[in-house]
């Protein structure tokens, strides 16, 4: 395709048409070479945006994209390998926790993460904190792990879906990221290369996440599902909330921390709840039996304390170090006045958090408070930690305290895959 055809693509797209598989893949392959230029790449995406996406072309821009690039391949003769995927959330340690927690359950978990995004945070920048750690395993160091080890979590490397790489730092500078298709289509493009025979989904609903309209968020998990079941793939989608943060601390290191907690027994309720419901799913998905109660058993018995040790040494991070991390002394947050909270502001916590953690690996947020506590003037609402946690004090604007009771927003919205299709949490 020469850039007159990709004008043709963007005008049919621009007119609400669809493009078929072959314009697809002609586009794709196009912009690899540099036949086409970013400014047509960027005009077709807001294409997208205002036209919209059909099903089929989200399918058929995922094969695109896989076919940008290598591919990892897992034999599945030695038994079945799964993958999670979360579209993004604030004090989100469920990666850190779950892989290792299914791994200790006899899942093998081949997961693929990425770094910081806006106001979201990035496993790997987390991974990183903890001295030593190698998140940029080769292939086949990648592959190995998993087969040896049980679970890796490493970086994508340049040769997976090169083509997504490109098209999402577009989109992120002409802001064409919410829209399903392209959203879809780049998720699942990076999982079916990583080579997981199932996956388990993580769809973030709610103000902080990209997906803030319920309903979106249910058929995005819906076309996650069905995109990588074509793709011959099992998978789960979860929708889950976003309206305030998932765990209680924000930022990198600190987010170790609380993760290393968990798998030590003292994990955040809220937190907890999800991170088994990920790691069941991943047991599900790996064939396994009664998943619960594995999980169950794999976490209070230290097993899955273990395995995280055991992946961060495989990965030559140092155990001891990362055992011996600690908090420094806290700013306090408080609150101005009494009453319930109503709401929090989560990408405003989720940038102050990296922003605390920039120059300070164990710097960030620990929120005190939920959406519906009761709270007292002069109550604390997160402590600030880091060489700058002082600037931290405007943060309490971030907290809004009603004076009527204030239900607290579920953690469960729906769950979408195999016969479970449709259920929904109440």
């Amino acid at each position: 395709m020469d850039e007159h055809g990709m004008r043709r693509c963007i005008v049919h797209k621009r007119k609400g048409g669809a493009l078929s598989a072959k314009e697809w893949e002609a586009v794709i392959e196009a912009f690899m070479s540099g036949d086409v230029d970013e400014a047509q790449m960027a005009a077709l995406c807001m294409a997208c945006v205002w036209r919209g996406m059909s099903f089929d072309e989200a399918y058929a821009l995922t094969g695109a994209m896989v076919a940008s690039g290598q591919t990892i391949a897992f034999d599945p003769a030695r038994g079945i390998v799964v993958d999670k995927h979360s579209s993004g959330g604030v004090s989100d340690i469920v990666s850190l926790a779950a892989v290792p927690l299914a791994a200790a359950c006899g899942a093998r978990v081949a997961k693929l993460s990425g770094r910081a995004l806006g106001h979201t945070g990035g496993t790997i920048d987390k991974l990183e904190t903890i001295p030593g750690f190698d998140a940029e395993l080769s292939t086949e160091a990648f592959v190995e792990q998993v087969e040896r080890v049980g679970c890796a979590i490493a970086a994508q490397t340049q040769a997976l879906v090169p083509a997504d790489k490109r098209i999402y730092h577009l989109r992120d500078r002409t802001a064409t990221v919410p829209q399903m298709g392209l959203i879809a289509s780049s998720i699942v493009s990076k999982k079916i290369a990583g080579g997981a025979h199932a996956f388990v989904f993580d769809v973030k609903t709610g103000a902080a996440s990209f997906m803030s309209d319920r309903n979106d968020a249910r058929e995005l998990a819906q076309w996650l599902v069905e995109i990588a079941q074509r793709f011959g793939r099992r998978a789960t989608a979860f929708v889950t909330d976003m309206n305030q943060p998932l765990g209680r601390c924000i930022g990198t290191g600190i987010e170790v921390i609380e993760a290393r907690e968990f798998l030590r027994g003292h994990g955040d309720e809220r937190a907890k709840e999800l991170v088994l419901a990920i790691a069941g799913a991943l047991v599900a998905e790996s064939g396994l039996e009664e998943p619960q109660e594995l999980v169950q058993a794999a976490l209070s018995s230290g097993r899955a304390y273990g395995k995280i040790c055991e992946m961060i040494s495989a990965q030559h991070g140092d155990v001891a170090a990362f055992e011996a991390m600690k908090l420094g002394p806290p700013f306090e947050i408080l609150a101005a006045e009494s009453g319930y909270v109503q709401s929090i502001d989560v990408v405003r916590l989720g940038h102050a958090g990296r922003a605390l953690s920039q120059n300070d690996s164990l710097g960030g947020l620990q929120i005190a408070v939920r959406i519906g506590d009761h709270v007292d003037s002069g109550t604390q609402l997160a402590r600030a930690y880091g060489s700058a946690r002082k600037e931290a004090l405007p943060l309490a604007q971030a907290f809004t305290i009603s004076s009527q009771p204030v239900q607290a927003p579920p953690l469960f919205y729906d769950m979408i895959g195999g016969n479970t299709r449709g259920t929904s949490f109440h």
